[in-house]
């Protein structure tokens, strides 16, 4: 036991816990929340948000972001609910709209009777502004450091078994260091604007996108984009469907210094990849672990920076549209693409169709399928400008290459092909073709 004079200091520290104590039950309390609330922490409910999926929401979530805002920064949180919006959100520098979701979620209930649909559960974010038109403003504009995080974004006016309505982009990313984090972005006519900001990052983002997912442009200091999966949970309807896989692009990539880009996936687009010259300029970068599946083209190069595409660990299926191809790299382009460690299959028409004066090169990958229906095509069937295939496989008997005309150099050498070789060289310029083993 302590002595007499120790108790003055033990009751103290009993006086101190019971206030403490005392906090914590106020902050309990119905009706406090706002008394004890972190200052870097705001609740939409606080500025009149209902959350009841049939109130417009629109003017409490700016009013909460405004005010974050002006603190200087902090998280305006949405918690469990269904909010209605018929405007537009601005989410200011160093603020956080953030939902119920710290991981993405699924909601492909729609589709799939059984499963969680929208509205059930979480923070879903009912989007109404813009419909019939592309050219109004984004739903929620991101700037300087501020974040989209944790909730699903839903388009209740688009219609499952139609054509898509047109709708303005669902996010737009300015400033600096803007992010998207785990987003569901389930039905949107266009997914994310990517453009004039610097080191945007978008993670863990699922979803549908109709017309466009991703798009980056202007953009001057290395962006990312990582663990985004677009994939047909909303509607396979075949009126909409057929729709998307003539018009959908999944990411579009134009001006982009050092964009880095990994573990990507897309499923039935017209166009999964799509690098292309805007304004602003032409992309460079690493793409790892890059995935298009059953899309009519899965990768198409209108023009690229000259320092390259790097895309390593690719997997790359094209089995339906008027002429089913891997890769497409258009007359236009005068950039080097480089294929390391990727796999290429689905019977699609052919693996690769290579024009230009750039450099294209394909090293350790695997060719699975391809000819067309009568199996005459080559898998890659380069036109024009620079090619290198370098100890790839061929796993049909069927023509490897063709080398046309304006073909400018090629190296083909140590490869692996199911048949004897069958390389057509026509090319006028300088070509090297050599240990390559047949059966």
């Amino acid at each position: 036991m302590g002595s007499r004079g120790e108790v003055p200091a033990v009751n103290k520290r009993i006086a101190i816990v019971l206030v403490f104590s005392g906090v914590l039950f106020l902050a309990a309390r119905p009706g406090t929340r706002a008394q004890v609330a972190r200052a870097d922490h705001v609740d939409v409910r606080d500025f009149g948000a209902a959350g009841d999926g049939r109130t417009d929401d629109t003017a409490a979530f700016q009013k909460a972001l405004d005010a974050a805002g002006r603190s200087g920064g902090g998280v305006v949180h949405a918690p469990r609910g269904n909010y209605f919006f018929s405007g537009h959100l601005d989410v200011p520098d160093a603020v956080c709209l953030a939902g119920a979701w710290e991981s993405v979620p699924a909601h492909n209930g729609l589709r799939d009777p059984g499963l969680p649909k929208p509205t059930d559960d979480g923070t879903t974010f009912l989007v109404t502004e813009g419909a019939g038109r592309e050219d109004g403003p984004a739903f929620i504009t991101l700037h300087t450091n501020s974040t989209l995080k944790g909730v699903v974004l839903y388009y209740p006016g688009q219609n499952a078994e139609d054509v898509p309505k047109a709708f303005p982009w669902a996010v737009a990313m300015r400033g600096k260091n803007p992010a998207v984090l785990a987003v569901e972005m389930l039905n949107p006519y266009n997914g994310i604007d990517a453009t004039q900001n610097e080191r945007h990052l978008i993670r863990d983002v699922h979803g549908q996108p109709l017309r466009r997912g991703v798009l980056v442009d202007a953009v001057y200091d290395i962006g990312r984009i990582e663990n985004v999966h677009f994939n047909p949970w909303w509607s396979v309807s075949p009126k909409l469907f057929q729709w998307q896989m003539a018009n959908g692009e999944a990411f579009i990539f134009g001006r982009s210094d050092w964009q880095y880009v990994l573990n990507t996936f897309c499923f039935g687009y017209g166009i999964g990849y799509r690098f292309v010259r805007s304004r602003a300029g032409v992309c460079n970068g690493n793409f790892l672990g890059i995935g298009a599946d059953d899309c009519h083209t899965a990768l198409v190069v209108d023009e690229c920076a000259p320092y390259g595409l790097l895309i390593t660990n690719g997997e790359f299926v094209s089995f339906h549209g008027p002429d089913p191809t891997m890769v497409d790299v258009r007359g236009t382009n005068s950039g080097s693409v480089r294929f390391v460690n990727g796999a290429f299959w689905g019977p699609c028409n052919q693996i690769a169709r290579i024009a230009g004066t750039g450099t294209v090169g394909f090293s350790d990958c695997t060719f699975v399928e391809w000819g067309g229906r009568e199996g005459t095509r080559p898998a890659i069937r380069a036109e024009a400008g620079t090619l290198l295939v370098r100890g790839c496989e061929f796993r049909q008997d069927r023509p490897q290459i063709e080398l046309g005309e304006d073909v400018a150099r090629a190296v083909i050498s140590g490869n692996i092909l199911s048949g004897p070789e069958r390389i057509a060289n026509r090319s006028k310029g300088k070509v090297e073709i050599a240990m390559n083993v047949g059966k």
